[in-house]
């Protein structure tokens, strides 16, 4: 059995490892800092921050949730052709299959779940 996982706010806000931009990207410098965490299952979990940038998502092979914690992004979906702009508070789910597209423009930090 895994332990319980608490981070403190100040782990949550604080510096975040560095790893380097995101893969795919085709506009800005999305560098990304990751604090992956181990849950004891094959779902990867943790907090994930990217500066201003976009890329393109085609063909998800997983499903992901996360919470923003802070910053704002336009997520537009291929299929429906819809733009959501998310910022702090809100809860995204990016099922299997979904294609679209990420553009940051406040870097954001978020809680993510993929399985």
């Amino acid at each position: 059995m895994a332990p319980l996982i608490h981070l403190p706010a100040s782990t949550v806000q604080g510096e975040l490892t560095p790893a380097g931009q995101r893969p795919g990207a085709d506009s800005g410098d999305p560098q990304l800092g990751t604090l992956p965490l181990d849950g004891g299952t094959d779902a990867q979990i943790g907090i994930w921050e990217c500066r201003p940038g976009g890329w393109p998502v085609v063909d998800r092979p997983n499903t992901e949730t996360c919470y923003i914690i802070s910053g704002k992004a336009t997520l537009i979906d291929d299929e429906t052709g819809t733009a959501v702009e998310v910022s702090a508070g809100d809860f995204l789910v990016l099922p299997p299959g979904w294609s679209g597209r990420w553009d940051v423009t406040d870097t954001v930090r978020k809680a993510y779940a993929i399985f």
